[in-house]
């Protein structure tokens, strides 16, 4: 006799199921349960409130840090029996790449990560940074109070980020300053040796670094370890506050962070945002950053969008987004398209914690 199918699998036309796709494995999979938590808690909420369309919204997880390909299947799979009617969570975008094709133009799709930029597949919607809103500011600041110039980039060795680093060489010269060396390293990368002596040998006084959870932490540490955290600043644009405490406080000084999202930002938003995070989960959850973060607002505007067309139906979806705005605790935000308009912010690491230096 075969197992029963997971509840998941079962059609129910009284339910909204949304695929939520982040990672529970691999260098990312450090922060998978603070996304799983935070689409929870805008699930919750959405239910308390009536659901979509009169039918409550129910989350089935998918691994995202399993290879693309196989995301990819899983999720099609998923589609294709009706199991979920929409597509929302934090992931690389080589999974992003591989997903996008085969489910967009069926059931939409929220990504919620900081991105190369360019996506335009239909059913597409994206919630989070792209380097010339986020990168190039922070460039630009710190070059102006830093007097920064000589940039080394660091970064995984995939789409992300070999397209910001092309990205950085024009910001940087732009800026009058260079890019002076490049370095990309595979996923879960532990030996750090050979990009920390071209670091050294060059003249670079700021490290940009493009590399994804427990990579930017084991880098920070063997950084700090080097002393180059006395000669270079850093700067990322994926470093979240579940980075920074597994970094460890002596490896991060001069270290910079620009995103939408900081949890120490002081907002009524905000605030009202820990509060409800913490009395429901309580005060040992996961820490609050702007990847956790980002799967809320991944599921708040998946609700909206659908809201807003009163239909599943993609393409109704796709000519009513331009009109849709959702509130989160970055506040009310709207698409415009098919990305959200948004502040960014650049932050320095103060020990464990984040202090939020400007808005962008």
């Amino acid at each position: 006799m075969s197992a029963p199918a997971p509840p998941w699998l079962t059609v129910d036309r009284a339910v909204v199921s949304i695929a939520l796709v982040y990672p529970m494995r691999g260098p990312a999979g450090m922060f998978g349960p603070t996304c799983e938590l935070c689409a929870q808690l805008a699930v919750e909420e959405i239910n308390r409130s009536g659901g979509v369309l009169g039918r409550e919204v129910r989350l089935v997880p998918v691994d995202g840090g399993a290879p693309p390909a196989e995301v990819a299947a899983e999720v099609e799979a998923l589609v294709s029996v009706g199991a979920v009617q929409g597509v929302t969570g934090w992931h690389i975008s080589s999974v992003r790449q591989a997903l996008a094709p085969r489910v967009a133009h069926r059931v939409p799709y929220v990504y919620t990560a900081l991105y190369e930029g360019g996506e335009r597949t239909e059913g597409v919607f994206l919630t989070s940074e792209t380097p010339d809103a986020q990168l190039w500011p922070a460039m630009r600041l710190l070059a102006r109070e830093q007097g920064v110039r000589r940039w080394f980039v660091v970064g995984n060795d995939y789409v992300w980020p070999r397209r910001t680093a092309r990205a950085a060489q024009r910001y940087a010269l732009r800026g009058g300053g260079q890019v002076v060396g490049l370095h990309f390293l595979p996923l879960d990368a532990h030996d750090f040796t050979e990009v920390l002596r071209r670091i050294e040998h060059s003249d670079a006084d700021g490290v940009l670094m493009l590399l994804v959870g427990a990579d930017a932490v084991r880098f920070n540490r063997a950084f700090a370890r080097s002393g180059l955290d006395q000669r270079c600043l850093r700067l990322s644009t994926l470093m979240d506050e579940n980075m920074l405490l597994a970094s460890g406080a002596g490896a991060t000084r001069r270290l910079y962070s620009t995103a939408g999202f900081f949890a120490g930002l002081v907002t009524q938003e905000n605030l009202d945002f820990h509060g409800e995070f913490v009395r429901r989960f309580g005060v040992e959850a996961p820490p609050l950053g702007s990847l956790g973060e980002s799967c809320y607002e991944g599921v708040m505007l998946l609700a909206a969008l659908i809201g807003q067309a009163r239909t599943l139906d993609v393409r109704a979806i796709e000519t009513a987004a331009d009109t849709v705005a959702y509130q989160g605790p970055r506040g009310r935000l709207r698409l415009r398209q098919r990305h959200v308009r948004q502040r960014i912010y650049l932050a320095e690491a103060d020990g464990l914690d984040f202090t939020v230096l400007a808005q962008l």
